[in-house]
């Protein structure tokens, strides 16, 4: 089974958690474009640029849950990501993360605004997750299944 048919698969269980982690990883990719993309700017959103790149590196490891193997990490880092390995803990830090980037519409309006909207599909994801009491399912392509249980 390749890739695509093993994302087809996830896909087609109806788990809004897929959905979050998919979403996610568009948010990852989202984050770090727009925050370099933004880091430029001479005004007050370079703090919001910079927040968006923080937030963008630290998905990485909250949705590719193999990197807190392989990547030399700190144990107080560690025990902070294994916070959001359910889904209510998901969709509250890209709630978060998503509320940081549409403060920056205060500032000016930038493309922040993206990652401002990715980040509130990802937590939505999550969230509809829990509330329809769906199990966190992570991603078989991206590290979950039996490594996500080694790991929290």
């Amino acid at each position: 089974m390749g890739i695509m048919e093993s994302i087809g698969s996830e896909f087609k269980t109806r788990n809004f958690s897929i959905y979050g982690q998919w979403t996610g990883i568009l948010a990852i990719i989202l984050c770090i474009a727009v925050g370099i993309a933004n880091i430029f700017s001479f005004s007050l959103l370079i703090i919001f640029s910079i927040i968006c790149l923080v937030c963008g590196l630290l998905l990485i490891f909250i949705e590719i849950p193999i990197l807190l193997r392989i990547c030399p990490t700190s144990k107080v880092f560690d025990t902070f990501v294994r916070k959001f390995h359910n889904n209510y803990g998901r969709a509250g830090i890209y709630i978060a993360m998503a509320l940081a980037q549409w403060l920056s519409l205060l500032v000016k309006a930038s493309s922040l605004i993206a990652a401002a909207v990715i980040l509130t599909f990802a937590g939505f994801f999550y969230g509809l997750a829990g509330l329809k009491g769906q199990e966190f399912m992570g991603s078989k392509t991206l590290g979950g299944a039996g490594i996500a249980q080694m790991i929290v």
